[in-house]
C-alpha cells in the first residue's frame, strides 16, 4: 500500500474541494450576508491541508504509477472522508451548529445526497450557507459515479470487473470509447437537466436562488431545501409534480437519458431495470393515495398529488417532503419504509440496494425454486435478455446481505443508546439508503439534531457506506485486505 501515493491523488480532491469554496464565497459577497469569513478560512485550511498532503507525496513511486485494486477502495474511502470532514469547515465556523460533530454530519449528509439535517431553523441561516448544502448535494451527487469512473481504469481487470459487478446491467458499461468521455457526457447530462429544472421552479414562482437551491438538490436525489418546512412550504400542485417528474429523472440510470437524447426515445422501455422502477413508482402511488384518500386528505386529487410526491421521493432516495406521512394509515407507512431499502436504478443519483440488485435477487430466486421441482434443467438469471455470471450473482447476494446485516447491527448500536425502536429503525434505513427523513423522532416533521453525539457518528458513518456501495467502506475494516 503505497501511502504516499495515496496521499497526493487525496491531495489533489483538497485543492479542487478549496477551488470550490470560491463559489459560495462570491454567493455571500453578493447577498452580503456576513458568512464570508466562514468561507475564506475554510478555503485557506483546505488548501493548505492539500499542499501539506501534496508536499508529503512529491516522492512517489514513478516506477508503478498506476493504482491496484486495493489502492483504489482506499482512494474512495478516504477521499469521500476527506471531502466530508473538510466541507463541515464551512458550517462549523457559522453559528448555526453547536458542535464538530453535527456540522460533520451535515457535511456528510450532503456530500452522500442523504438529506438528513440537525439545522433547527434553516431559513434564519446565511443564504450562502444553504447554498453551500445545496451545491456540495449536487457536487456528490454526479460525483460518485465520475469518481468510479475516473479511479476504476488505473486497476486493471480487477477494477472493471468491480464496475461491472456494481451495476449488472450492461448498459451504463461504457457510453464512450474512453471513460473519461463517458464522465464528461454524463456530467453534461445532469448539468443540462439541473438547468431545465431551475427554468421551470422559477416558472412556478419560485425566487431565482429558492430555484437554484432545489434544482441543486432535486437531480442528486439529495432533498435538502432551503425552508424549514421544505416543499411543503410551496402550496403549488405545479411545483410539486415538476419536481415528482424531475426526480423520476434523477432515478434513472443516467446513460439511459444520453441514449434518448442520441434519438432514441424508446430506450427507457426497453431497459428491464427502469420499466420495473416505473411500475413501483405507479404501484406505490395508487397504493398510497387509495389508502389516504378519505382518512387524510377529502379530494382524490389531494391524495394523489400527496402521494405520487411522498413515493417517488421516499424510493429515488431525495427525501423531499410535502406532508407528515407519519400521520398516514400503517399500510401507507410500511409502503414508505420498503421504499428505503429499494432505491433507485443503478447508475441513477439515488441511493439503496437499487432496484437491478433486487431484480436479480427474485430472479435467483425463483429459478432455485425452479430447480427444487426440476433438478436437471439448467435455467440462468438473465437481465436485460444478458445472463448474469455466477460471479456478479454472488457479489449482489453478498452485498443484499451485508446491507440487511449493517442496517441491523447499526439499529441496534442506536437503540443502545437509548433510541426507541421506531426511531433507531428509521434513523438507520433512512441513512444507509441516503434518504433524508426517517421514522419516529426523526421523521419530516422532526429532524436529527437532538440525537446523541455518539449516534450521528454511527449515522455519518452510515450514509458513507450507503453512497459508496458498502464494500468500498467495509473492505477498510478487513484485516485480510491490509496483509
Amino acid at each position: 500500500m503505497r501511502w504516499r501515493f495515496i496521499s497526493g491523488i487525496i491531495s489533489l480532491f483538497l485543492l479542487v474541494l478549496a477551488l470550490i469554496l470560491v463559489i459560495p464565497l462570491l454567493v455571500s459577497m453578493y447577498f452580503k450576508d456576513g458568512a464570508h469569513a466562514a468561507f475564506m478560512w475554510s478555503m485557506v485550511i483546505t488548501a493548505a491541508a492539500g499542499l501539506l498532503l501534496k508536499l508529503l507525496s512529491r516522492h512517489m513511486d514513478e516506477d508503478a504509477p498506476f493504482i491496484n485494486q486495493k489502492e483504489g477502495m482506499a482512494v474512495v474511502a478516504l477521499s469521500w472522508t476527506a471531502i466530508g470532514v473538510f466541507g463541515a469547515l464551512p458550517f462549523y465556523f457559522s453559528p448555526d451548529f453547536a458542535s464538530v460533530t453535527d456540522a460533520v454530519f451535515e457535511s456528510i449528509s450532503g456530500f452522500t445526497t442523504t438529506g438528513s439535517s440537525v439545522m433547527t431553523n434553516i431559513e434564519a441561516a446565511a443564504p450562502s450557507l444553504l447554498f453551500w448544502r445545496s451545491l456540495i448535494q449536487w457536487l456528490g451527487g454526479m460525483g460518485i459515479i465520475v469518481l468510479s469512473l475516473a479511479i476504476l481504469p488505473f486497476l486493471g481487470v480487477g477494477g472493471i470487473q468491480l464496475y461491472k459487478a456494481e451495476v449488472p446491467s450492461p448498459v451504463p458499461d461504457k457510453l464512450a470509447p474512453r471513460l473519461s468521455d463517458s464522465a464528461k457526457i454524463l456530467w453534461m447530462v445532469y448539468a443540462g437537466l439541473t438547468l431545465v429544472l431551475v427554468i421551470l421552479l422559477a416558472i412556478g414562482g419560485m425566487s431565482v436562488f429558492e430555484s437554484i437551491c432545489h434544482a441543486l438538490t432535486t437531480m442528486p436525489t439529495g432533498g435538502f431545501s432551503p425552508k424549514n418546512t421544505s416543499i411543503a412550504h410551496y402550496d403549488s400542485a405545479y411545483i410539486h409534480y415538476v419536481i415528482v417528474v424531475f426526480m423520476i429523472l434523477a432515478g434513472i440510470n443516467f446513460s439511459l437519458h444520453f441514449q434518448m437524447l442520441r434519438g432514441k426515445p424508446l430506450v427507457f422501455f426497453r431497459d428491464t431495470e427502469c420499466k420495473t422502477f416505473l411500475l413501483l413508482a405507479l404501484i406505490f402511488t395508487l397504493a398510497i393515495t387509495l389508502d389516504i384518500h378519505g382518512s387524510v386528505y377529502d379530494s382524490f386529487a389531494a391524495a394523489f398529488q400527496f402521494a405520487s410526491f411522498q413515493a417517488v421521493s421516499i424510493l429515488t432516495t431525495t427525501g423531499y417532503a410535502t406532508s407528515d406521512y407519519e400521520l398516514f394509515p400503517g399500510m401507507s407507512q410500511v409502503i414508505l419504509f420498503a421504499c428505503m431499502f429499494m432505491g433507485a436504478s443503478a447508475g441513477s443519483t439515488g441511493g439503496g440496494m437499487k432496484i437491478a440488485r433486487l431484480i436479480v435477487c427474485f430472479k435467483f430466486a425463483y429459478r432455485e425454486l425452479f430447480r427444487l421441482i426440476h433438478p436437471r434443467n439448467v435455467r440462468h438469471v438473465k437481465l436485460n435478455r444478458m445472463v448474469v455470471s455466477e460471479d456478479i450473482l454472488r457479489f449482489i447476494l453478498g452485498f443484499l446481505a451485508l446491507y440487511l446485516f449493517l442496517f441491523v447491527a447499526a439499529s441496534a448500536v442506536l437503540a443502545a443508546m437509548g433510541l426507541d425502536l421506531v426511531t433507531a429503525l428509521g434513523a438507520v434505513a433512512s441513512c444507509l439508503g441516503n434518504i433524508g427523513p426517517g421514522f419516529g423522532t426523526v421523521g419530516p416533521a422532526e429532524n436529527f439534531s437532538h440525537l446523541p453525539a455518539m449516534a450521528k457518528w454511527v449515522l455519518a458513518w452510515c450514509m458513507l457506506l450507503g453512497r459508496l456501495e458498502i464494500y468500498t467502506v467495509i473492505i477498510l475494516v478487513v484485516p485480510e485486505f491490509w496483509r
